[in-house]
């Protein structure tokens, strides 16, 4: 028996940049990945509640990406910006594993798939 998936088209994306280089632990990981989705979804909200309803709708696709520094947080805020895209820049509280203020993930969107990929369609999933 031959089993096909249909991919389903999604004509917007969030994608979430998470770094590696501070060794956090899965379940921290987890929890920024959260935060970085819910800030940069609550930014939509506020720039194009259109855009937010429609990712609702169509499912809300996310993708999680890796990089390896602070710096590369900084260009992707520096490309969404230029792109206007909606962003949020997660710094840790410090409660747990990283100092207090340390930058861990960015949200990227919801935002056009194709406008999101010319920002982070290089970026290796996580």
């Amino acid at each position: 028996m031959t089993t096909q998936i249909r991919q389903r088209e999604f004509k917007y994306k969030q994608v979430i940049a998470v770094r590696l280089d501070l060794g956090m632990s899965r379940g921290k990981i987890a929890v920024q990945v959260a935060h970085g989705s819910v800030s940069a979804a609550e930014r939509t909200r506020v720039t194009n509640q259109d855009v937010l309803k429609a990712w609702l709708r169509e499912g809300q696709k996310k993708v999680a990406v890796k990089v390896q520094s602070e710096e590369e947080l900084k260009e992707l805020r520096r490309l969404a910006a230029n792109n206007q895209l909606p962003f949020a820049l997660i710094h840790d509280a410090g409660m747990t594993e990283l100092p207090p203020g340390t930058m861990t993930v960015i949200g990227i969107g919801p935002a056009k798939s194709d406008d999101m990929d010319k920002v982070t369609g290089d970026l290796k999933l996580l």
